[in-house]
């Protein structure tokens, strides 16, 4: 199979592939006499399993790890869902700041009217002089007339 068919049949660009070979994810292609890699179901298989754990967020490190202990078959899956446990610890901790951020983001927007006026309560909360985690205007005003 050639770079382009596997490319393909796995959904992995013909530029990562390259990459990969490069730094040892999958192994050297054998090439043929006018130079073209040349790829076997052994690296499609691998590429596949790369592409889903890239979609699952893994780093190209986890995937070395990920890839070695596919090839051990020996291998404790205790390794392999340590692993995964952890990289789920790093997926939590970035939902976390991503919602601190919507949070953030979404309290500036409803400080703001949106209309033809200047004054921009979004824009002063990104410049500094209104921070992010302090209630719109409009909230405040309606608490303390207990509604």
């Amino acid at each position: 199979m050639n770079i382009g068919a596997v490319a393909k049949a796995s959904g992995v660009s013909a530029k990562m592939i390259r990459h990969y070979e490069q730094i040892g994810l999958i192994g050297h292609s054998p090439r043929t006499e006018a130079g073209y890699r040349q790829y076997q179901e052994r690296d499609l298989h691998t590429l596949k399993f790369i592409r889903s754990a890239r979609d699952l967020g893994f780093s190209l490190e986890q995937i070395h790890q990920l890839l070695s202990l596919w090839y051990d078959e020996q291998r404790s899956s205790a390794e392999v869902k340590q692993l995964a446990e952890s990289h789920l610890g790093d997926l939590d901790a970035r939902i976390q700041a991503l919602t601190t951020m919507r949070d953030a983001l979404v309290r500036l927007s409803e400080s703001c009217c949106g209309d033809d006026r200047p004054d921009c309560p979004i824009l002063e909360g990104l410049a500094g002089h209104v921070p992010a985690s302090s209630s719109p205007p409009q909230l405040s005003k309606q608490k303390a007339q207990g509604v």
